[in-house]
């Protein structure tokens, strides 16, 4: 079994505005594999945050993992995620269906909110690239999937 940790965060200045999407996957020792932070242009911070999510998820299922244990500051995505809010916005949609068609493919999952300080990692991979416009981190960013042309 190949287990990671992912610590997922998305950003926007303004709301709408200039937002980018971050993660960090860990292994189980906790030792750093693959991270991640990309400007998205302008958008919703719910967007950046759920954008983070399908990244992070995306990631760690091309890396062959079997389960993933998900940490996110944002308490909407992870309560939508869980199932306790609907989702409602019609722009969320195409974003919450992605990350529980990923969820699926994990023979063992779970997600939980932790405050901002628990995800520092990730915050500052999206504030490095807001910062300096360009990607950080060393995970690549799935070309085929250019979701923000869905908003």
């Amino acid at each position: 079994m190949t287990r990671y940790v992912l610590r997922a965060d998305g950003g926007a200045r303004g709301n709408p505005g200039p937002a980018a999407a971050g993660f960090v996957l860990e292994n189980g020792s906790g030792a750093v594999v693959t991270s991640g932070g990309r400007c998205l242009g302008s958008t919703t911070n719910n967007v950046a945050e759920y954008e983070a999510l399908i990244w992070g998820l995306e990631t760690a299922a091309s890396l062959g993992a079997d389960e993933v244990d998900v940490f996110a500051d944002s308490q909407l995505v992870v309560r939508q995620v869980e199932g306790a809010y609907k989702v409602k916005h019609a722009n969320m949609k195409p974003l919450y269906l992605r990350v529980m068609e990923l969820l699926r493919g994990f023979e063992r999952w779970s997600i939980a909110h932790v405050l901002r300080e628990h995800n520092a990692a990730a915050d500052a991979l999206v504030n490095e690239a807001l910062d300096t416009g360009e990607q950080a981190g060393d995970a690549p960013w799935p070309v085929e999937t250019d979701r923000m042309t869905l908003f």
